[in-house]
């Protein structure tokens, strides 16, 4: 049960996040917390993740655009560092509230409503006009700064990480691309962290599992590559905002 569970969502998340940016972890994690730790379900949401970056940057390397990726790559890892360290004061921040859904216990705490709320703000400005509106590179500073951020603090740094890619003028392709080498580089660091979770034997007993859900995101990357030809870039930027709202939504409910 598990192995078809997790390798669907891998499959279809990677296919979904190809276009929005972001997706395949906030998806993938509940998928193996519902059959392991969540210490241990995060170390293998990683691997997957990672993997699979690495994979869609074997795909679309060429079209990357380097002085987009330093200009927002390098305030994000600054920002991250705090947001890391923000963490670990906030580390005990009580619950607004809590219920009990699909068989766990969910909390609602404030930073989660910070960033749906923020989140949702970037969506509905996506969807409300600014597919009309011309590039803004300026704007990569503050959206490294935000995404970095928010990625040291909860991990949930590629849906603002999209967001300001949109407004920095890029192809379709160079959006898809530039987006994996930072998500590359975010990952890398990631399992630096997460290096002593990688060694347990919860982990490894589960390797089989693992590899099978980083082939099956392989498989979704590969048929979403086939779709990005008939894609536009006012639809790609229609995938990020339904998808931020969609994650948005879910931060709010407490269920990521």
């Amino acid at each position: 049960m598990e192995v078809l569970l997790v390798c669907l969502t891998a499959l279809l998340a990677s296919g979904l996040t190809l276009f929005s940016g972001f997706g395949l972890g906030t998806l993938l994690f509940p998928a193996f917390a519902l059959f392991f730790p969540v210490d241990v379900a995060v170390a293998q949401t990683a691997l997957v993740h990672l993997a699979n970056n690495l994979f869609k940057l074997s795909l679309f390397w060429r079209a990357a655009d380097p002085r987009t990726a330093l200009a927002f790559g390098l305030p994000a890892m600054l920002a991250a560092l705090a947001g890391a360290w923000l963490l670990g004061a906030l580390e005990g921040q009580p619950a607004l509230f809590t219920y009990q859904a699909l068989g766990a216990v969910r909390a609602v705490t404030p930073l989660k409503l910070l960033m749906a709320g923020l989140m949702a703000f970037f969506a509905l400005a996506e969807l409300r006009g600014s597919i009309k509106q011309g590039p803004a590179r300026g704007g990569l500073l503050a959206g490294g700064l935000l995404s970095g951020f928010f990625g040291g603090l909860s991990g949930h740094q590629g849906a603002f990480r999209s967001a300001y890619l949109l407004k920095a003028g890029l192809s379709k392709e160079a959006f898809i691309a530039t987006g994996v080498v930072l998500a590359c580089v975010v990952d890398l660091s990631r399992l630096a962290v997460y290096a002593g979770h990688l060694g347990r034997p919860e982990v490894a007993d589960h390797a089989g599992l693992v590899t099978l859900a980083c082939l099956a995101a392989f498989a979704g990357a590969f048929l979403g590559k086939r779709l990005v030809r008939k894609a536009t870039i006012d639809g790609v930027r229609r995938a990020v905002a339904g998808m931020m709202l969609a994650v948005a939504l879910g931060l709010a409910c407490g269920l990521f």
